[in-house]
């Protein structure tokens, strides 16, 4: 669960700063992007491959939320309303980059083989979010949106246009891919240590 900042002022909640906003109230808008940017930034950018494409798609993605703010409903988190915004926006733009066509076909050629062991490794959050960055970007997105957003296999096919067994299998390969980059990891860290003692 994220944690925000909060930079409402005393008294006003989500509810009375998208009725802010839905008057049409300039303050409210700019407040309601700075309480949310930072962190949907970081959604954006789990799904692309720089930060150029996240802040387009985190721009694209603040577009919609004003469009659609009358849609959102109160009794939800507004932050998480956002945020399914984002992941979609993303998505989006992920399939219009000709760059990223091949990947998103998900064909099943050229895959890695299915790793069943889960090595138990010390890796900070931030290393692996980069390992995952480094993915192929049909292995990135499938495995964000299961592993990180929590939508099923079915709510991946239906998004992405694929069987749910091809996220399913996406997945298991993309999870043994890095199993086998965590390795690789712990093993080259360990030959620094003992090359470093030996001196």
């Amino acid at each position: 669960m994220p944690i925000f900042v909060n930079l409402l002022p005393i008294g006003m909640n989500d509810q009375q700063l998208v009725k802010n906003c839905l008057k049409g109230k300039r303050e409210a808008q700019h407040l309601l992007y700075e309480q949310h940017a930072e962190y949907m930034l970081g959604v954006c950018y789990r799904y692309t491959k720089s930060m150029s494409d996240a802040e387009d798609v985190l721009q694209e993605g603040f577009i919609k939320v004003f469009k659609n703010l009358h849609q959102y409903k109160s009794d939800g988190e507004l932050g998480a309303w956002i945020r399914r915004i984002m992941v979609n926006t993303a998505i989006n733009f992920l399939k219009q980059q000709s760059r990223t066509r091949v990947d998103l076909s998900f064909s099943e050629t050229s895959l890695h083989p299915v790793a069943t062991d889960n090595p138990e490794v010390s890796m900070s959050v931030k290393e692996l979010a980069e390992l995952i960055r480094q993915l192929p970007t049909g292995y990135q997105t499938i495995f964000n949106l299961h592993a990180v957003e929590g939508y099923t296999h079915v709510e991946i096919g239906e998004l992405l246009g694929i069987h749910e067994g091809t996220s399913r299998s996406q997945y298991a390969r993309a999870r043994a891919l890095l199993v086998s980059w965590i390795k690789k990891n712990v093993v080259e860290q360990k030959t620094a240590v003992y090359a470093k003692s030996r001196l």
